[in-house]
């Protein structure tokens, strides 16, 4: 991302950060000492998004909030800064995790150098939002472990990505 390139509004957040909303893997529960999430992502930072950078922002503690009321849309769009929505610094090397329960965003970028970033998402097998997966035959050679990584998400009979043998 340049200077000056556009914006993701706020989304996630359970039930998609408004009530009612379609995404059934934003979630977050605490229950008996345990905590419980759904999708979850590790941002890994190759570039400085100092404060007021843009990139990353959100409102922090979100996540926990069964009582989060509609965003008004120019706050959702970004269009009106307000106090609760913080896009903290990340130095280059720096990784964010964050639950998709999270209501979160990307600001326009204003630094003068390119925002770099590497996502990884992770959530179970049944809520994997890819319709693309890796053509095993197109890589060559793969011992029988590197194939069982490359398999499309799934549940139940999968095989073990490595072996306890």
């Amino acid at each position: 991302m340049n200077s000056g390139d556009g914006r993701g509004g706020l989304h996630g957040g359970e039930d998609g950060g408004r009530p009612g909303g379609p995404e059934g893997d934003h979630w977050y529960k605490y229950r008996d000492g345990v905590m419980r999430n759904g999708l979850c992502v590790m941002t890994y930072n190759l570039a400085d998004a100092s404060e007021g950078a843009g990139g990353f922002a959100c409102i922090p503690g979100s996540h926990k909030s069964n009582f989060l009321r509609e965003i008004p849309p120019d706050v959702r769009n970004f269009e009106r800064p307000v106090h609760y929505v913080v896009q903290p610094a990340l130095g280059a090397g720096d990784v964010l995790f964050f639950t998709e329960a999270l209501v979160h965003g990307t600001m326009q970028w204003k630094a003068e150098h390119q925002r770099r970033s590497l996502l990884y998402k992770y959530s179970p097998g049944h809520s994997a939002w890819s319709g693309k997966y890796y053509d095993i035959s197109k890589y060559g050679n793969l011992t029988e472990q590197q194939k069982r990584m490359l398999l499309q998400p799934s549940i139940g009979k999968r095989p073990r990505v490595v072996d306890t043998n």
